[in-house]
């Protein structure tokens, strides 16, 4: 019996008495979802608990305003009214994280949603990370295995990389994070689900909490129908959770579905404090915060950790012009296009070979996968820039011997392309199957 209440025992020891006055604002003020309190001072991030009817939900300080403190609640703001008492709570500016995590499923705010009873955590990290010289990240030299054959032969990811997977909506982002995710080599694994649907965060956790692989998993889920600023705080926990075992050595994979939703609450706030919006209707601080997510992923010199990460973002309408998938593109290590044309020939995972592109593919490969990897692309970039007159039947065998060897291939070539979902190719597999396939000539 003791047994069950010794983290606490322990939590209780190791915690520092807090003698200083109690300080507290009220609410003098509430538009949409902003909320203006009087009488207290305290730093952006800070978060505080609110008092009223239906008790004392979290609310974080985003801005000033004429001597006022700005604040979002972590909820609904039924129920809320003048004069309600707001005092300030924790440490400002930092998340909780730790071994505690471990095998857990919680929210944006640290707290349990798997129904396993509280977490003790010890240990704390800032918010935003912690900013480090642009030489103290090590370089890409590793391949990562992602059990996905056309990405390990085709698009091969490092140890370190950040990835983008880019489609529209319906074509398969979160299936392919699964594969990943279940396929993947890596020591931790720590996945934010910011705005996704509730039924895609409970089947997650049933596929992926269970078994050995609990032990090393950590999941962040903060549904599309939270506040903005908790879907934000969502993301920045579950960065800061990889960044602490990075900093421990281990080798982390962080899948973060989807940066799109990031920038989507990023933009709700800023409108909301009444930036205008640029590109597209997203302020620049919306952009900024999906920037300053992906840089703190990378590989450290200090640790010898590394954290690989993996974005999905939404391509709205197909577009892959769109602002927050061309400012990821520009940030990222590589990218995943994903093709709704693909998908709707039956080819699972839907992945154009010819958009896509891993930038440290030829720092980490060996000249001969390289070679025949770029075979492949030339063999579908041809199919694909012919496919019309070639199912009109306008093309005439030999005009184009690379064309004809593309059609020729076809089959083979959409067979290695597709894979079962629950079917795992290793790397040295994949390679093996595309020399196999291309032969090592190309």
């Amino acid at each position: 019996m003791l047994n069950l209440f010794e983290p606490l025992l322990d939590e209780l020891a190791a915690a520092q008495p807090d003698f200083t006055p109690h300080r507290y604002g009220v609410v003098a003020a509430c538009d949409g979802g902003l909320i203006e309190v009087a009488g207290l001072s305290v730093p952006v991030g800070a978060l505080c608990r609110v008092a009223h009817g239906r008790g004392e939900p979290l609310a974080e300080v985003i801005g000033f305003r004429n001597g006022r403190t700005l604040m979002m609640l972590l909820g609904d703001t039924v129920l809320l009214r003048p004069g309600s008492r707001v005092r300030p709570e924790g440490h400002p500016g930092m998340l909780p994280v730790g071994e505690a995590f471990l095998g857990r499923a919680v929210d944006g705010e640290g707290h349990p949603i798997d129904g396993l009873g509280p977490i003790h955590f010890r240990d704390e990290w800032p918010a935003g990370g912690i900013r480090t010289g642009a030489l103290d990240r090590a370089p890409v030299r590793e391949r990562f295995d992602t059990g996905v054959r056309a990405l390990n032969a085709l698009t091969t990811f490092g140890v370190g990389q950040r990835i983008g997977v880019m489609a529209g909506s319906g074509v398969g982002k979160s299936v392919l994070l699964d594969m990943i995710a279940t396929g993947a080599e890596a020591e931790i694994v720590v996945v934010g689900l910011i705005g996704e649907r509730a039924r895609e965060v409970s089947d997650f956790v049933e596929r992926h909490m269970a078994g050995e692989k609990r032990e090393r998993t950590v999941v962040v889920a903060v549904p599309a129908d939270h506040a903005p600023n908790l879907r934000i705080r969502g993301a920045m926990l579950a960065t800061s959770i990889a960044e602490h075992f990075r900093a421990t050595g281990k080798r982390v994979l962080l899948i973060m579905d989807s940066l799109t939703r990031v920038a989507h609450a990023g933009r709700e706030i800023a409108l909301l404090l009444g930036e205008p919006g640029a590109a597209r209707g997203y302020p620049p601080s919306a952009l900024a915060t999906i920037t300053k997510l992906v840089e703190r992923a990378g590989n450290s010199a200090a640790s010898g950790g590394s954290i690989t990460g993996l974005y999905t973002v939404l391509a709205d309408g197909d577009n892959q012009d769109d602002p927050v998938v061309d400012t990821a593109r520009s940030i990222l290590d590589g990218h995943v296009v994903l093709s709704r044309d693909l998908a709707q020939r039956g080819q699972y995972p839907a992945i154009d070979i010819a958009a896509s592109l891993s930038r440290v593919m030829s720092d980490i490969t060996e000249p001969g996968h390289a070679r025949m990897a770029r075979t492949f692309r030339a063999l579908v970039a041809s199919y694909e820039a012919n496919r019309d007159l070639v199912l009109m039947g306008a093309y005439r065998a030999g005009a184009d011997p690379l064309l004809d060897r593309a059609i020729a291939m076809q089959e083979p070539m959409k067979a290695f392309l597709g894979q079962a979902q629950r079917e795992v190719v290793p790397l040295d597999q994949s390679i093996a199957q595309l020399a196999a396939l291309i032969g090592d000539a190309g």
